[in-house]
């Protein structure tokens, strides 16, 4: 399989557009990002005629500017194979030769939803993962700001049995779908959109959010975090930590680990004492 994402022509637009269903059948269309009320439309080659007939049909909308790079110029890392532990993430086109049968594979196609996987955040969240599901029993898992679906597909190459992978994202939502089925976890990983804050309360043995901190805020406030057995909470400068940290030490939760080895994104598991 060829990398689809190895040259992109991403154009921004000024507001979201309707697409017809010509432009998302499109061979070369990859998918529409939308942030707040800007879009970013992403194809696989250069595709101005489309975009034109998408500004013809749409009146009022507009094209702020248009961008060519590569996926991994997009993403801001090497779209490669890599290891946390016993996990083995790694893109549909470049499957790694499997030497140890004891290594569990996760088929990760990030699309054009940012990130590969090599975060600071993103790796210390799969760590902790790993480390809860291979000591503890973890068979529920809400996975919150799910983005490519990673975390949620971690948890379920780990055992997890139920695991809910939301995203407020609609082409976050699209790419999990994509790679839940990617990996055959369609019995154990459900995706849908939806604010984080509206799912907290819903119980799990395992809540992990790696989102922006104005979002993290309302989280931790809420009455539902008492819910989950064990949480891990990501995404968060130094700033941000100490203010998440004062707002846990008011609640009934025990703060168990605080991980931030490149000095500047922090990541914390903790348990609730309920």
């Amino acid at each position: 399989m060829k990398n689809p994402y190895e040259n992109l022509y991403i154009y921004y637009l000024n507001s979201v557009p309707a697409l017809d269903r010509l432009i998302e059948s499109h061979h070369d269309f990859l998918g529409m990002w939308v942030e707040e009320k800007e879009a970013f439309i992403f194809f696989s080659s250069l595709c101005n005629d489309q975009v034109d007939k998408i500004l013809s049909q749409n009146p009022g909308i507009r094209l702020i500017e248009k961008y060519e790079m590569t996926g991994e110029e997009w993403h801001g890392d090497k779209i490669e194979p890599y290891y946390i532990n016993d996990l083995c993430i790694f893109p549909p086109w470049n499957r790694p030769v499997k030497t140890d049968e004891k290594v569990r594979e996760i088929l990760l196609d990030p699309g054009v939803v940012f990130g590969t996987g090599r975060h600071q955040t993103t790796e210390d969240c799969l760590y902790l993962i790993h480390r809860l599901c291979t000591k503890e029993k973890i068979e529920t898992v809400l996975d919150i700001g799910t983005g490519t679906g990673l975390l949620a597909l971690g948890a379920a190459a780990l055992g997890c049995r139920r695991v809910m992978a939301c995203d407020f994202n609609f082409l976050a939502v699209k790419t999990t779908l994509n790679n839940i089925r990617l990996n055959h976890c369609e019995d154990r990983v459900l995706a849908f959109q939806a604010r984080g804050e509206d799912m907290m309360s819903i119980p799990c043995d395992l809540m992990v959010a790696n989102i922006h901190y104005d979002i993290m805020r309302h989280l931790i406030e809420s009455p539902g975090l008492l819910k989950k057995k064990w949480f891990i909470l990501s995404g968060l400068l130094n700033s941000e930590t100490r203010k998440v940290t004062a707002s846990l030490s008011e609640k009934k939760v025990h703060i168990i680990e605080r991980r931030c080895p490149d000095g500047v994104w922090n990541t914390i598991l903790g348990k609730s004492l309920n």
